[in-house]
Order: C-alpha cells, then sequence, then structure tokens
C-alpha cells in the first residue's frame, strides 16, 4: 500500500523558517517526480515546488512556483523515497495545508491531476 506522510508543519512567525518532510513507501520512488502543493481555506490546491530524479547520477531537477521561488528550496532524501521543503521567510499567505505528492510522469508537474499518490497534508500557519 503507497503512503505518503508529511510532517514538520506549525506554527511560525512571518519571517521565520520551517522545514517539512515527506516519506514515501509502499512502492519504489526513484524514478518518481516528487512534489509540494499547497491549499490555502477557500481555494484551490497550488503547486509550489517539484524534483526529479535522473536515476543514474545525483542529478536532479527542481521546479517553483514564482510565489516560492527564492525562499523555498526542496529536496530529496538519499534513499529517493523521502523528500523536504525548506521554507524560509514565510509570508502570513504561505499559511495553507501543504500536501506531498508523487507521479512517474515527468511533465506538467504544476498540476495536481499529474500526481497519483497524495499524503494527508500537514498545515502551516505563518502569524503575521
Amino acid at each position: 500500500q503507497v503512503q505518503l506522510v508529511e510532517s514538520g508543519g506549525g506554527l511560525v512567525q512571518a519571517g521565520g523558517s520551517l522545514r517539512l518532510s515527506c516519506a514515501a513507501s509502499g512502492r519504489a520512488f526513484n524514478t518518481y517526480a516528487l512534489a509540494w502543493f499547497r491549499q490555502a481555506p477557500g481555494k484551490e490546491r497550488e503547486f509550489a515546488a517539484a524534483i526529479t530524479w535522473s536515476g543514474s547520477s545525483t542529478y536532479s531537477q527542481t521546479y517553483y512556483a514564482a510565489s516560492v521561488k527564492g525562499r523555498f528550496t526542496i529536496s530529496r532524501g538519499n534513499a529517493k523515497n523521502t523528500v523536504y521543503i525548506q521554507m524560509n521567510s514565510l509570508k502570513p499567505e504561505d499559511t495553507a495545508v501543504y500536501y506531498c505528492a508523487a507521479t512517474p510522469i515527468l511533465t506538467s508537474l504544476q498540476s495536481p491531476y499529474t500526481y497519483d499518490y497524495w499524503g494527508q497534508g500537514t498545515q502551516v500557519t505563518v502569524s503575521s
């Protein structure tokens, strides 16, 4: 059974930092793209960042939404079944439930419809 489990959410003041983790299990994810999406109350789920892996080398490709580029950094663990997002310079508008997602498709990574597997989400609240 495939599972994605997020952790690391919480309450932080504006300008602060948080690091979210996602552990994937139930199959091999080394060739999958892993991503973070977020959903604020009353809004649609939106793409935050994604990372792909070449499989045979240490090279990985990262993608970011314009709203988080330069502040958030996505990375994968050595086992390739974990993904992290380091969030710096947080703003109140970053408040949302953050979801981890996985897909074997390496295109259209900004669309939630591309992803087969989702975690349950972790709340991030940024106070002003």
